[in-house]
């Protein structure tokens, strides 16, 4: 006769079913849990940046290229016509290509008489600073003061001093027999002026960048350079300056982008007719171009085709920034 403890269930084995229960299942939730922490936190904490950037910078980048692709009116924004290419076609051989070659040269010609001068004499001033100098804090600091202040503010001050009457640059003239200049009146003279306001404001920044990098720079080559029997200056020229070739590149795109998008300057300096870059249009950058149509004659259109082509412009700087640096680094 079998006995009834055959017919009896084996308790659960350790590790079997049963014991795989709601213990397992806490243990694979806390190992989820923690890899969505791990690889999703770092997506959670950019995404603001991303939605931002969104919203404000690559939202009405699109939208200003389809509006640049339709004849619209700034009191009708609502009412397109589709144009194609016509916008741009105009800017580069229509009627307003007179305005829009004008104003790209004026943009080339101040970008170059505000950054070349900017970067010199930055370049120098790093290199004083980087000197055991009494009262550096101070004069670090004071480098930054022109940054630190309005483009509003510093274009009113040199406009009273470039001022035709009664004007600081004419008083200097006359104190060496010179006439007095109408500085807003000639194409060079103006530019000289608004150039002079944007080194002003510019140069105690890129001064700063290049002290940063300079102090970088190791030591021993110095040592190494004064037992070979060089001097500062040659010291400057084949230790500083070769290690600062990067540092240059960056503070030469960065201006350079500036430039491009140079606005408030010539805008403010011109008074009345500061919306066309003087009454000849002497000193009208893309910036003011660009305003001026959209603004002006409320031609968003046109002038969302000013706005693509200062973009396309500033690509290709960029484009030439990536060739040098890839030659830097070979190099």
């Amino acid at each position: 006769m079998a006995t009834s403890t055959a017919s009896t269930a084996a308790p659960p084995k350790a590790g079997g079913p049963a014991a795989a229960g709601p213990g397992a299942r806490r243990q694979r939730l806390r190992t989820l849990l923690y890899r969505l922490d791990s690889k999703g936190s770092p997506y959670v904490f950019i995404a603001p940046f991303f939605l931002v950037f969104a919203a404000f910078g690559l939202y009405p980048l699109l939208y200003t290229g389809w509006l640049s692709l339709h004849k619209v009116s700034l009191y009708n924004v609502n009412r397109s016509q589709w144009v194609g290419l016509q916008n741009y076609s105009d800017l580069f051989s229509g009627a307003p290509s007179r305005f829009f070659w004008n104003a790209l040269w004026n943009t080339l010609s101040l970008g170059a008489l505000s950054t070349i001068p900017q970067l010199v004499i930055a370049l120098g001033l790093a290199h004083l600073l980087n000197y055991r100098l009494r009262g550096r804090t101070f004069l670090r600091t004071a480098l930054l003061a022109p940054y630190a202040t309005s483009v509003a503010a510093a274009t009113l001050v040199f406009a009273l001093i470039f001022s035709p009457e009664g004007g600081m640059a004419n008083w200097v003239l006359h104190l060496f027999g010179a006439g007095p200049v109408n500085w807003e009146a000639g194409r060079w003279t103006s530019q000289f002026a608004i150039s002079l306001i944007v080194t002003w404001r510019w140069t105690g920044y890129n001064a700063l960048i290049y002290l940063a990098a300079m102090q970088a720079v190791p030591g021993d080559l110095y040592e190494a350079a004064a037992i070979d029997g060089a001097n500062r200056l040659r010291q400057f020229w084949h230790v500083t300056v070769p290690a600062l070739r990067p540092t240059i590149l960056f503070t030469v795109v960065i201006s350079t982008i500036g430039a491009t998008q140079l606005f408030g300057e010539p805008f403010l300096f011109g008074g009345q007719s500061g919306h066309q870059g003087g009454a000849d249009n002497q000193y009208e950058t893309l910036g003011v171009l660009m305003y001026d149509q959209g603004f002006r004659n409320s031609m968003l259109g046109r002038a969302s085709a000013i706005a693509w082509t200062m973009f396309g412009l500033l690509l290709l700087v960029g484009l030439v920034n990536t060739l040098i640096a890839r030659r830097l680094r070979r190099d």
